[in-house]
């Protein structure tokens, strides 16, 4: 690929701009049959568990904790190491996040180190399956199950991975996934909830749409203080041919990752880079992360404005949420969040996105190669 390399970009066929073109046409563009559709696909992959689209895995996560009946006084265990969305979503219910260290090798949740985190003020835990990597299943529900706990799981990152041969959403209690532009799939913008039964999807159906009944005779009834959270059938149209095509975008990442990996593996210069773990059945590769060295850590922004300079964007993600401002002025218990700061302090995400080709992945690696040569002799090492 000539040019600016970004990040990431979503792959949209001629076929699925057609139908969206269609839509535009048909006059019916909110919520409608196209979002139906894509919400029974949804489903089919999911083992036929109910889903339910909104217009962001933000919405998605928040309405699973009000289903979940989180509020005010509740306590809710996650990570620190995310898009802070994670965490605001349960400060928007009235709960307090409790945030667990993670591993560094997994950078994921340690889930042997929940059960020191419950209290009898916790509801709820809601892992983050950062860059598609999913958290040890076994180990969450486990906790769950022994303290009567629910489970909202931040998969936002994770849609098409697995956990032991099984595909995320197809078990355990509520999965979110985001269909943002930069996620495996997309929607333009949207995202969704995979639920336990009916009784749940209709209730969340009225969070989603202004707490709304409506009835046949053209009247409708309020019960709960809803939101204006729906998505569109222009976005489902999206959807509708993007999911065509995720199992095929996750098998290319895959595929890109793995030149990443014998690239970054054989030369000498990469020795103060931590690959991400190299995890080829389970996991989407939504992103492909490293993380530096302590003494490269602190020449990141040289790195990331090096690489751009040469045409390739590098990202951060993320800032640790408790490092956060509004995080900060809640006085929470952060002391031991050891290896989420010096995670988050050197994580650097290179780009990977299926329409790159193995030249990219070389291109990439060259020009991290001479940055970091730079930044090298800059730290003295």
């Amino acid at each position: 690929m000539t040019g600016f390399l970004p990040l990431t970009r979503p792959g949209i066929d001629e076929e699925t701009i057609a139908t969206v073109a269609d839509v535009l046409r048909s006059g019916w563009l909110t919520t409608g049959q196209k979002c139906s559709e894509l919400e029974a696909v949804l489903s089919e992959r999911a083992a036929g568990r109910p889903v339910r689209l909104v217009n962001s895995a933000t919405a998605a996560l928040e309405i699973g904790l009000r289903i979940a009946g989180v509020g005010p006084g509740d306590e809710v265990i996650t990570s620190a190491l995310t898009w802070v969305a994670t965490a605001n979503v349960i400060v928007q219910v009235g709960a307090k996040p409790v945030f667990v260290d993670i591993n560094p090798a997994t950078r994921l949740m340690d889930t042997n180190l929940l059960e020191a985190h419950i209290t009898p003020r916790t509801r709820a835990i809601m892992p983050v399956d950062l860059a598609g990597f999913p958290v040890d299943r076994d180990r969450v529900y486990a906790m769950a199950k022994r303290f009567k706990l629910r489970v909202i799981e931040d998969a936002a990152q994770s849609q098409g991975s697995c956990w032991k041969g099984r595909p995320l959403g197809s078990f355990g209690d509520m999965t979110a996934f985001s269909f943002h532009p930069n996620k495996n799939m997309t929607t333009g913008e949207g995202g969704c909830l995979v639920m336990n039964n009916e009784d749940e999807a209709r209730q969340f159906e009225k969070y989603r749409l202004q707490g709304v009944t409506r009835f046949p005779d053209g009247t409708y009834d309020c019960d709960l203080p809803g939101g204006k959270a729906n998505l569109t059938d222009i976005a489902a149209a999206i959807g509708l041919g993007q999911i065509k095509r995720l199992d095929a975008f996750n098998q290319k990442r895959r595929e890109l990752a793995k030149h990443y990996f014998e690239q970054l593996q054989n030369d000498a210069v990469f020795q103060g880079l931590a690959l991400p773990p190299s995890e080829f059945e389970q996991a989407n590769w939504h992103m492909f992360q490293l993380v530096l060295a302590p003494r490269l850590a602190v020449y990141r922004p040289q790195l990331i404005a090096g690489m751009k300079a040469l045409d390739i964007a590098t990202g951060v993600h993320y800032p640790a949420v408790h490092q956060l401002q509004l995080f900060k002025r809640m006085n929470l218990s952060v002391a031991h969040l050891i290896h989420t700061e010096a995670v988050s302090s050197g994580i650097l995400t290179l780009p990977l996105f299926p329409e790159m080709e193995v030249a990219d992945i070389l291109r990439v690696c060259d020009a991290l190669k001479q940055v970091l040569g730079q930044v090298q002799h800059k730290a003295g090492v």
